[in-house]
């Protein structure tokens, strides 16, 4: 009887499962359960891997600009010297040093003048800042630093109705001897427009040559704003900052790191996903106690067939672990049909989006300063996947494990009594 316990538990399963006509009502309420977890498990991982899109395309436009670490002085210019750029090289997980060297400045063109943020690197810092490389509107970059050219956000150039190839006149000042300031003008072509998307770059960043800048200027040729340094693992940024807090020595120098200057908004995302996380949990909690109340019912149903088992020498074990597996059965398949919903959702989130945004019309209505995400990104994590998955399976065997208890409880003659 031993050897065979495990299958005359799994067919007294699945016959609980299929219930009769007269008990249609529990199976009813068994199938609502499962499409329940279903739906639960499927809505945790599209909600939590959009929020998790949108949190990457948020970050990627907050510190596209900038670097992961920044290096500025306290007070005036920093000066690279190659000596401080080959220690910061050497920093394992750094994958990139970048020159910054930022100014405020008026730019003018047929008549018009706005203020802009002027930005000088160097071509290759800005071949590889993706932000502005991959998103061009009209122009190349080839040309970046073989003549006096520069690359604008596509707002600004509109704001001014100016093209690709004519002339922008930058406007900086400079410090006479005898202590006057006095304007400076100087020409340069208009190379490229970008579009990051990001309202204050597209209307006023404007990237000029780091060497023609620092002329412009008056400054020397290691004079710059700030050293951005970029990692392999953005997430690390706060030990490596502590760490060239320590090697570096310099009281002189502010080492700061994105997390920390962006700590609010990221903390905010943080909470959010947690508090998402949670609410949408209860989801599969109201399903597993659905799967509580069906096979509860269940149990009390069966009661008569339980009590005839009892007396035909089944064990009150085969019994429990029969109902268990009924009510366990439920909440996996559950489980795996909303993993799979979920996933092929995200597969089709692009299609989707488009098509919400054609029926309810809420795509590029609210202006260039509000239109920051204009797509609706998705990003999966397969530990983020694995971890709903695992939650829901533990949550429906918490929900199996009360039915099955409950039928034990069921004296033989009791049961026959009713039956």
């Amino acid at each position: 009887m031993s050897d065979r316990a495990p299958a005359v538990e799994r067919w007294l399963a699945w016959r609980y499962l299929a219930t009769r006509q007269r008990e249609g009502f529990v199976s009813f309420i068994a199938i609502f359960s499962l499409v329940g977890v279903a739906l639960g498990v499927a809505t945790l991982i599209v909600v939590l891997s959009v929020m998790g899109g949108f949190r990457e395309q948020l970050l990627g436009r907050i510190i596209g600009m900038n670097g992961h670490v920044v290096i500025a002085a306290r007070d005036g210019m920093l000066q690279a010297t190659p000596d401080l750029l080959a220690r910061l090289q050497a920093v394992p997980g750094v994958t990139a040093v970048r020159l910054t060297l930022e100014r405020q400045a008026l730019v003018s063109a047929h008549g018009q003048t706005r203020g802009a943020q002027l930005r000088g690197v160097r071509k290759e810092d800005l071949l590889s800042r993706d932000i502005v490389a991959k998103n061009l509107v009209f122009g190349r970059l080839d040309e970046f630093g073989a003549k006096p050219g520069v690359v604008i956000g596509e707002r600004l150039r509109q704001a001014m109705q100016v093209r690709v190839g004519e002339t922008l006149t930058v406007v900086t000042h400079v410090l006479n001897q005898n202590g006057t300031i006095a304007p400076r003008y100087s020409d340069y072509e208009i190379l490229a427009s970008f579009l990051s998307r990001r309202y204050e770059f597209d209307n006023s960043l404007v990237f000029i040559p780091l060497p023609m800048l620092q002329e412009d200027l008056g400054y020397g040729d290691q004079a710059v704003t700030s050293v951005d340094l970029f990692l392999s693992d953005p997430a690390v940024a706060p030990k490596i900052a502590d760490e060239l807090r320590r090697s570096l020595g310099r009281a002189d120098l502010r080492v700061s790191h994105w997390l920390g200057l962006n700590a609010r908004f990221v903390g905010a995302l943080q909470v959010e996903r947690v508090m998402m996380f949670i609410i949408l949990t209860l989801i599969v909690v109201v399903a597993a106690m659905n799967v509580v109340a069906s096979f509860t019912m269940l149990v009390r149903v069966k009661r008569g067939s339980i009590a005839i088992l009892r007396t035909m020498g089944a064990t009150p074990g085969t019994i429990v672990r029969a109902f268990f597996l009924a009510a366990a059965a439920v909440g996996i398949v559950g489980t795996a049909i909303g993993a799979g919903l979920g996933l092929l959702i995200c597969a089709n989130m692009p299609s989707i989006g488009r098509l919400l945004s054609e029926i309810t019309g809420a795509a590029g209505t609210g202006g260039a300063e509000v239109d920051f995400i204009t797509s609706m990104p998705v990003r999966i994590q397969a530990a983020e996947v694995s971890a709903i998955v695992a939650v829901a399976i533990v949550l429906s065997l918490a929900a199996a494990a009360y039915p099955a208890w409950r039928s034990t409880r069921i004296e033989p003659v009791e049961g026959l009594r009713h039956e």
